[in-house]
């Protein structure tokens, strides 16, 4: 499954970039976009971890796919650096720049860049979430693979039980400092997502101990956002929600202790009430980041894949408004 790699963004001298894949276009219709944010508690993780079958089958759909990198923390705010980028990503994608990058690779091919959908998991969840407010242009739709949310719930200041010992020993101040540098990085950490990967993660292992201690001791919101527990409604979606929320659906298992499901079905509810158009699809017996490692035609593989089918009629209804 090939992809086109390229920046979307440069922040001082550093590419932001973005892999986009392409559908076998079939169809005279202009393809619409689908934006893939990867997981990783906001300071892990990179483009490649996302699920290959899940870009598959948006492939298959006739989407283009652009499988996102953005700023990792704690050398950035999460309001500074990844949301930021995701809502250049979205602008990137929406002014024409997708269709000359692609024009320039001796990609031609129709695009429709005003039918435009965001999905992502766990942090790439709450990172799609983001693009509902404060975006020139919101999305057509918006899908939530088990993303946190709900920043003054107690759960976000309680330690995380049953991690591995080690996880709750600090790193040496040095190792804290040297993550802290990392102003502008964009690929760290093994996945929490499970997924196989071929990057080369050998001068990451500070920023993988860094961050596996913040979510053990409950400090990952701490971490990402400095002003905590102030100012939190200018990172967190539910304080955002109001009438004009783009459409979205969430995705979320019920096992999961690394963002419980109560915390979505809070946020689902604050959605309903303002009369958004939502979906919760609950896949039953899943732990958190259960995206990598679900195998494709199994029950959890159809299950998440209707907030697929979801998006899909949000965007035959978009053209319906256009007509």
């Amino acid at each position: 499954m090939a992809s086109l790699r390229v920046p979307y963004k440069t922040v001082g001298d550093v590419g932001i970039p973005t892999d986009i894949y392409i559908p076998k276009q079939t169809e005279s219709k202009p393809a619409p976009i689908l934006i893939m944010i990867h997981g990783g508690a906001f300071m892990l993780g990179h483009a490649g971890i996302n699920s290959t079958d899940q870009i598959q089958d948006c492939l298959e759909r006739g989407w283009i796919v652009l499988a996102i990198e953005h700023r990792l923390c704690p050398g950035v705010s999460v309001l500074d650096g990844p949301m930021a980028d995701v809502h250049d990503a979205l602008s990137w994608a929406q002014n024409g720049d997708l269709v000359r990058v692609l024009k320039e690779h001796g990609k031609e091919l129709a695009v429709d860049a005003q039918r435009i959908l965001v999905m992502g998991t766990s942090s790439g969840g709450h990172l799609a979430l983001s693009t509902a407010w404060n975006s020139d242009r919101t999305p057509v739709a918006i899908l939530d693979f088990y993303g946190p949310k709900c920043f003054a719930d107690p759960f976000w200041s309680m330690p995380m039980p049953d991690m591995p010992e080690h996880f709750y020993n600090p790193l040496s101040d040095a190792d804290v400092r040297a993550v802290y540098d990392e102003q502008a990085v964009f690929t760290g950490g093994l996945s929490l997502e499970g997924q196989a990967s071929g990057a080369d993660f050998s001068n990451t292992k500070q920023r993988q101990g860094f961050a596996m201690h913040q979510i053990a001791i409950g400090k990952v919101i701490n971490t990402i956002w400095p002003l905590y527990p102030s100012n939190l409604e200018q990172i967190d979606p539910i304080l955002n929600v109001s009438a004009d929320w783009p459409p979205t659906a969430i995705v979320h298992g019920t096992a999961d202790t690394m963002v419980p499901i109560r915390l979505s079905k809070e946020f689902e509810k604050r959605l309903r009430d303002n009369g958004v158009k939502t979906a919760f699809f609950e896949i039953e017996g899943e732990p958190h980041t259960f995206v990598g490692k679900m195998v494709k035609g199994s029950t959890t593989w159809e299950t998440q894949r209707r907030g697929f089918d979801w998006l899909e009629e949000r965007l035959k209804e978009s053209c319906k408004q256009i007509e």
